[in-house]
């Protein structure tokens, strides 16, 4: 077995997300007592979340290089970036380590086309959904991106920041994401483009066929690394 390398902590509440199915997927498919081989790198994610509010995104990519060559010295084989927002400086990472680096966007993509779909409603920050990184990078698979309007992307980020970040869960939140995802007009699926979000909006919450970023990237981590 391989090491996996997570960068993590943006947020813990999503990495430890991250941590958990890894253990969980290799358990299931070794059986007994086995568990994932891990290198957690967990940075201050209001440092983070500062340097993103700041547009500082060259700062931020230089703190998670650096990172990102500490978890490749520390034995690790391949990277997750744990978060689908700090993908805008997947490049940046990605120079600094000679490991491979999962790009979130691809292995969801693969996981849509699997699916035989190609038109999904976006779900994440407003940074995911307003600016074009993340967006781009689906659409380069041949996919169909709708994003919700502004009022919408409004609301998901902050329930997104102010309270699942903060280990909230409200029911009223729940209910919040899924008119938005209801508000979606020619989706076939609906992208859960935040690693939070999967602690809020699960399959049996909406009708449309969702793809959780955290699960797909951590199922094909763990697919190279056995």
């Amino acid at each position: 077995m391989m090491t996996i390398g997570m960068l993590g902590g943006m947020s813990w509440e999503s990495s430890a997300e991250y941590y958990r199915l890894a253990n969980v997927l290799v358990r299931e498919r070794l059986g007994g007592l086995h568990s994932a081989r891990v290198v957690l790198h967990s940075v201050d994610f209001a440092e983070i979340e500062r340097m993103q509010v700041d547009g500082r995104w060259d700062e931020a990519g230089k703190v998670l290089a650096t990172a990102a060559a500490g978890v490749q010295a520390a034995g690790a084989d391949l990277l997750l970036i744990c978060t689908n927002t700090m993908h805008k400086v997947y490049d940046q990472v990605r120079a600094a380590v000679d490991i491979p680096v999962l790009h979130l966007a691809d292995t969801t993509a693969a996981a849509i086309k699997a699916a035989g779909l190609s038109t999904v409603g976006l779900l994440g920050t407003a940074f995911t959904m307003d600016q074009p990184f993340y967006r781009e990078r689906l659409e380069s698979h041949g996919l169909t991106v709708l994003l919700p309007s502004p009022q919408d992307r409004a609301t998901v980020h902050r329930i997104i920041y102010d309270e699942l970040c903060l280990g909230v869960v409200r029911e009223e939140s729940r209910r919040a994401c899924q008119d938005v995802i209801t508000h979606f007009s020619g989706a076939q699926g609906v992208v859960l483009g935040c690693t939070e979000i999967e602690l809020l909006i699960s399959q049996d919450d909406v009708p449309l066929p969702l793809f959780p970023t955290t699960r797909l990237h951590v199922e094909a981590a763990v697919d190279r690394i056995l």
